[in-house]
């Protein structure tokens, strides 16, 4: 067994020459029935080849009360650099907890698979088959009772964190070229997104080079066959189909301190400009960090942000 790292993407997943494939974070949990809550969870099948599952969440609390009431749907898309986590991952189940009891909403948490073992386009094609299994619900008459019995298709939104909000984003664009048999998703919520370009903007000129490497170097390993940092995959600005973004509006979520701050500021920009009809908002979270919200998730910027995220939705 060779020590010898091929890739170093610390804090996410080492690769050693031997081919050795070593994920450095992604501790999961079982679904449950969260005693704080009151949100039930359960792990689904939703495709048999490829094999995919996605974790639902239940706000029990209101389903018990109003048993015939139609809640809004969230199909939530976690981050990890498209290498590492899961939909059952601790920090993703404990987040999906808070946010559907705070929202009082039906949550479906995508399962997808992983780099580099799954390469891209993978994820996206996973996603975009999960999201095509949650609106074949929407005649009441799908496969699984949580989504026929309590979900308001006339009320879907789409988000994710990190790469997650990537995947969101390329999956919003396939709505609105593919359709989406008659459901239309009202709004995507893009957190902290893994976004780049091989032109520096903003503060990333500051950055070390180290950083920028580690940017574009992720992505080359998610996606071998990628034509770049400007493929319109990993940068919006050069997709000359931005504007056929399927939803009405968008809510981006940058933290200050992100590298990948100047992205999504720039994403709203490049958006507006795109020919888009919808309407974009963004929100800064002062003084913080990456996905800072998933590991501190009470401080008052984390509440702050889920905040933000319900008024979106309900509003």
């Amino acid at each position: 067994m060779s020590n010898e790292l091929a890739h170093d993407f610390s804090p996410l997943i080492k690769i050693y020459k031997d081919g050795r494939i070593e994920r450095l974070t992604g501790t999961t949990l079982p679904p449950s029935l969260d005693p704080q809550t009151r949100v039930e969870s359960k792990d689904v099948v939703v495709s048999k080849e490829p094999a995919l599952s996605a974790r639902l969440y239940l706000p029990t609390k209101s389903t018990t009360n109003s048993p015939n009431k139609k809640l809004p749907l969230l199909v939530y898309i976690h981050g990890g650099g498209f290498v590492v986590e899961h939909a059952s991952s601790s920090i993703y189940h404990n987040y999906l907890n808070a946010l559907v009891a705070e929202t009082n909403i039906v949550a479906v948490s995508v399962e997808y698979r992983l780099a580099p073992e799954h390469s891209l386009p993978a994820a996206y094609d996973d996603a975009w088959g999960s999201l095509k299994w949650v609106a074949s619900h929407s005649d009441g008459k799908g496969s699984e009772d949580w989504l026929n019995r309590h979900a308001d298709f006339q009320c879907v939104f789409i988000a994710g964190d990190s790469a997650g909000a990537n995947i969101a984003h390329n999956v919003g664009l396939r709505v609105g070229s593919e359709g989406l048999g008659g459901v239309k998703p009202k709004g995507i919520v893009l957190v902290h997104p893994y976004f780049w370009g091989s032109e520096a903007i903003g503060a990333e000129q500051a950055l070390p080079p180290v950083v920028r490497e580690y940017m574009v170097g992720l992505w080359r390993l998610a996606y071998p066959s990628t034509s770049g940092s400007d493929d319109p995959l990993f940068n919006p600005g050069k997709d000359p189909k931005l504007g056929g973004l399927g939803c009405e509006k968008v809510l981006v979520c940058v933290a200050e301190k992100d590298a990948l701050k100047d992205r999504g500021w720039n994403y709203s920009e490049v958006l507006k400009k795109s020919g888009w009809k919808g309407a974009v908002d963004v929100i800064e979270s002062k003084g913080e960090n990456h996905v800072f919200h998933l590991f501190n998730p009470t401080c008052d910027n984390a509440v702050a942000l889920i905040k933000k995220m319900v008024s979106f939705i309900i509003n």
